[in-house]
């Protein structure tokens, strides 16, 4: 009788008289732990204590330095009868709602510039238009000041040097508040840009070559092919672009101050004006949970929407 014969091991089987190889550790398994830990230090302590101290303090009345008392809604109540707050309010809105159309529209148009084939030069473009990105907005309040200032501005000088006369860009509510959406366009839309071509060379070829073989122009390509697959894009710059305009502060301040007097003074502007010149902290604070509230009610409103079209389509 012959005798057996082993069965050959399967691949990667450890053989008899070895020893099975072991799982590698990391060498160092603290460094997650320290990463993470101090992400989550960082968090708490730039952002969920700065935002429970503005609880608390909306409903005291403190000042900034020195004691306070618990007043309860009291300041909340008094916001209600604020008009002033209700001013600054609406011409945010009113900021807001010129500005994000504009911003979403003049991104997505570089965009498609930038990606399409018969485009030379994309690579500098690109770096021009985001540069504006990367300027302060302090920095760029004070050049779009300086371009548009009523009496000594460049573009002022340009037009009485042509013939013609000086615009009230300072003094006039309307103009001054063009001259914002202007100066933020130039530079907040270089972000959305880079969003929107990253979306939409993601497109599949297939799509626009199909298209063309069926006979469809650009404008039908772009309506029917690419706005619909950069939808969820979309989504997100127009909220983005909505968080941003309804927070605007810094080049306001730098450009014109919310002036001709307080006619754009934006609800952030006005929050710093409460809190820190006129030294209502507390009051400050209520504002600025009003504010939290409605931003958050536009996000959710703006998923919500979102999720539905996602839904019906």
């Amino acid at each position: 009788m012959p005798p057996p014969v082993a069965a050959p091991l399967p691949a990667g089987a450890p053989r008899a008289g070895t020893r099975a190889p072991r799982a590698r550790r990391p060498r160092q398994p603290w460094v997650p732990v320290v990463f993470t830990g101090a992400t989550v230090v960082l968090f708490l302590l730039f952002f969920v204590w700065p935002g429970a101290l503005g609880v608390f303090y909306s409903f005291t009345d403190y000042r900034g330095v020195g004691s306070y008392d618990f007043v309860g809604l009291e300041n909340y109540s008094e916001l209600l009868a604020d008009e002033d707050f209700y001013s600054s309010l609406g011409r945010t809105f009113l900021y807001a709602a010129l500005s994000v159309p504009l911003h979403y529209v003049v991104a997505l148009a570089i965009a498609v510039l930038l990606v399409n084939r018969h485009a030379r030069g994309g690579t500098a473009a690109k770096f021009v238009f985001f540069v504006p990105w990367l300027v302060s907005p302090i920095v760029a309040g004070v050049i779009w000041r300086w371009l548009f200032g009523e009496n000594f501005g460049f573009v002022n000088f340009v037009i009485t040097s042509l013939g013609g006369g000086a615009v009230p860009w300072s003094s006039d509510g309307d103009l001054a508040l063009a001259v914002v959406l202007l100066a933020s366009t130039w530079g907040g839309s270089a972000f959305n840009m880079l969003l929107f071509v990253a979306a939409i060379k993601n497109v599949p070829t297939s799509y626009y070559e199909a298209a063309q073989l069926d006979g469809a122009g650009g404008w039908q390509r772009f309506r029917h092919i690419t706005l619909p697959s950069i939808a969820p894009t979309s989504v997100l710059v127009v909220l983005l672009s909505t968080i941003g305009s309804m927070k605007e502060f810094a080049m306001v301040q730098a450009l014109n101050g919310g002036g001709p007097g307080t006619e754009n003074r934006l609800i952030v502007q006005y929050i710093y004006q409460t809190g820190f010149e006129r030294a209502e902290v507390g009051y400050a604070s209520a504002v600025s949970m009003v504010l939290m509230v409605i931003l958050l009610v536009i996000a959710l409103l703006q998923l919500w929407v979102e999720k539905r079209r996602n839904r019906d389509a």
